[in-house]
């Protein structure tokens, strides 16, 4: 039961409803009338921020923006608490998570989080990295399942160093366990070995629960998506890989409906490159996933257009770009907030449930970028260069636009609609807000 409550929090899904309602009015003038603007709030959120290190802060404040718009269209009110973590959280306090960092975040409906890291504490010992903070929040949060979407727009296919032919039409999800393995498991430390040299060490280890809870999630997911899942191991060596394998062909009999296949992890990373397309669903553990969901991001020509998804059986999910904090850049407005705005669009899909909202967002990312909209590392000759704040307004300009090309659309089905009709006739365009 425990198993089937943790996928059913991560794949909420609410059902989708027109954005407005079309109703025949008394014989009145026509009249249009837009509510979403100004429809008070029916649902409030608690939102932590996590800005961190780097670009971080500067890509977290055009998601904020975008986060506000598009519920606001939606009678949606968010309530945002900004909190230090990474490297930030180091110089601040002393520590890259802090006490209240995390409460706070726990007690949010989602969490939101830029980048962490830079080469100013590349060399702290590892209790003071800011990785280490990262690390801690996961677990902290219980946050077990990363989803990492990886898909080739066609805005942006040249953009990708594979041939158009290969990366053209790429749409994968990779499935990460995220809070167990080798980046989690005991023993570890250093020490040294019989014969007196200095040694570190590192346990790869897997428990039932771990591997059948993330199958699961990974299952759900493919059977939403084309029905096939691939699992990635390397059960021709390792005892922990052989244990995932036989845990996931378990799980699989609850699933008959979606394809299992087996793949171990060096031709997974061969595959990836070679004809990415056959791929739907991956799973995999966590520093496999880690590898992989990287070298995917560079199939679709910037790892600055990638979000990922946190989650757990319970309480919030956090949901972040999939980028480092590129300290070169940072303060530069260079950054592209692109996976940082459509990390947002996973937390209202995949975090609330908001999928008319995040949808909003996702319509919004794909007009901007049919406009030619371009940062640095997505440009190619005949865009238009632009930095962050500006990519940051254009996408606020594509979200606000939606509404008013739903009411020219309706206006121009009013028209339709008198032009074969005899007598007068009126309809009101409100908006549905349940």
């Amino acid at each position: 039961m425990a198993a089937s409550a943790s996928f059913m929090k991560i794949n909420v899904q609410h059902p989708i409803k027109p954005m407005f309602l079309l109703k025949p009015a008394s014989q009145k003038p026509s009249r249009i009338r837009c509510a979403a603007a100004t429809t008070k709030p029916s649902k409030r959120y608690s939102i932590t921020l996590l800005p961190g290190d780097g670009i971080g802060p500067e890509v977290i404040s055009v998601a904020k923006h975008v986060l506000i718009l598009a519920g606001s269209l939606e009678g949606i009110e968010f309530n945002f608490q900004e909190m230090p973590m990474g490297g930030s959280a180091l110089d601040l306090v002393g520590v890259p998570l802090p006490e209240e960092t995390l409460s706070a975040a726990k007690k949010s409906d989602a969490v939101l989080l830029g980048a962490i890291g830079g080469y100013k504490w590349d060399k702290n010992e590892k209790h003071l990295k800011p990785e280490t903070g990262l690390l801690q929040l996961r677990e902290g949060l219980r946050v077990f399942a990363n989803l990492r979407p990886a898909t080739v727009l066609p805005q942006l296919v040249d953009a990708s160093t594979l041939k158009k032919e290969v990366a053209e039409g790429v749409d994968l999800m990779v499935v990460r366990e995220l809070t167990g393995g080798i980046y989690f498991g005991k023993p570890r430390g250093f020490g040294t070995n019989e014969d007196g040299e200095e040694i570190g060490f590192n346990t790869e280890v897997y428990a039932t629960y771990e591997v059948d809870r993330i199958a699961r999630v990974a299952f759900e997911t493919a059977r939403k998506r084309h029905g096939k899942l691939c699992s990635v191991d390397k059960a021709n060596v390792l005892e922990a890989s052989m244990f995932w394998r036989k845990r996931v062909i378990a799980v699989a009999a609850e699933y008959p409906d979606v394809e299992l296949s087996h793949m171990y992890v060096d031709n997974a990373a061969m595959q990836l490159v070679r004809n990415p397309k056959q791929f739907d669903t991956i799973v995999t553990n966590n520093i496999f996933g880690d590898i992989l969901s990287d070298e995917a991001s560079m199939i679709t020509g910037s790892i600055g257009m990638l979000p990922s998804a946190s989650l757990g059986s319970s309480g919030p999910g956090l949901f972040e770009p999939i980028h480092g904090s590129a300290p070169d850049i940072a303060n530069q407005d260079k950054a592209n907030p692109l996976a940082t705005v459509l990390s947002a669009a996973m937390l209202l899909k995949y975090g609330l449930g908001e999928e008319k909202a995040a949808k909003r967002i996702e319509n919004a990312v794909l007009d901007t970028l049919n406009k030619g909209f371009r940062t640095g590392d997505i440009y190619s000759a005949g865009n238009k260069l632009v930095g962050c704040k500006e990519m940051g307004e254009e996408v606020l300009k594509s979200i606000d636009s939606q509404v008013a090309a739903a009411a020219l659309r309706f206006v121009q089905l009013i028209e339709q609609n008198k032009s074969s009709q005899h007598g007068p006739s009126s309809f009101v365009i409100q908006k549905d807000d349940n």
